[in-house]
């Protein structure tokens, strides 16, 4: 990866981790599945993987938009920026009430590999948010990304989605106390807004210097 593509890799990166932390249903269940040390691993894999393939569709299905219809880059880009400065905001409210994320271990059987993995995916791919997060709203940004760049942004979402429910899941004895305690996630949305206020600020700065050009 030569150094000029590190910025893409670095916005697909921290966009990526921005939006995948917030609590949820997928999360809660890649946290269950590590407390049962139930197929751990699959359900890490298959997770990441679709949030890569979801990823690497929307780069590649908006950049032929985009070619075709310029005018809508600088018009997603300030989407785009206008939906992060939101979503801080909303991260900034999670964080002044705090909840927890609760994942019982529970006592039930050892379930079977292909149940474990339906529940995976339909916690992953039957949440419409999903589609707009990785469709739409991070490919756009992807699309953008000039050469290699686009590989580079795909590379971030990829090691991003790849760390966090890896250290979700393999993690889960040792993340579980910390994370049923408010104060953890009262941090942790204070952190993301923040992430999500300058990655909207550079893309409607963005947005702004391709209306005037």
């Amino acid at each position: 990866m030569t150094v000029f593509a590190f910025p893409a890799f670095a916005t697909g990166f921290g966009l990526t981790l921005g939006l995948i932390v917030a609590i949820g249903a997928q999360n809660a269940f890649v946290l269950r599945q590590g407390l049962r040390r139930e197929h751990v691993w699959p359900v890490i894999l298959f997770c990441a993987l679709a949030d890569t393939v979801l990823v690497a569709v929307g780069v590649i299905g908006m950049g032929q938009v985009l070619e075709r219809l310029p005018i809508l880059a600088p018009a997603l880009t300030m989407g785009g920026a206008l939906f992060l400065l939101a979503y801080a905001a909303f991260a900034w409210r999670r964080a002044l009430r705090p909840a927890a994320l609760h994942a019982a271990a529970g006592n039930a059987g050892r379930n079977s590999l292909g149940r474990v993995m339906t529940q995976t995916a339909a916690f992953t791919l039957l949440n419409p948010h999903v589609y707009v997060d990785t469709l739409l709203l991070v490919g756009a940004v992807g699309a953008q990304q000039a050469g290699l760049g686009k590989g580079a942004f795909v590379a971030g979402t990829a090691l991003a989605s790849a760390g966090w429910f890896a250290g979700l899941g393999a993690g889960a004895r040792l993340l579980a106390p910390l994370f049923a305690k408010p104060v953890a996630w009262r941090w942790l949305d204070a952190l993301v807004g923040l992430v999500m206020l300058v990655l909207g600020v550079v893309l409607a700065a963005q947005a702004v210097s391709a209306l005037r050009g």
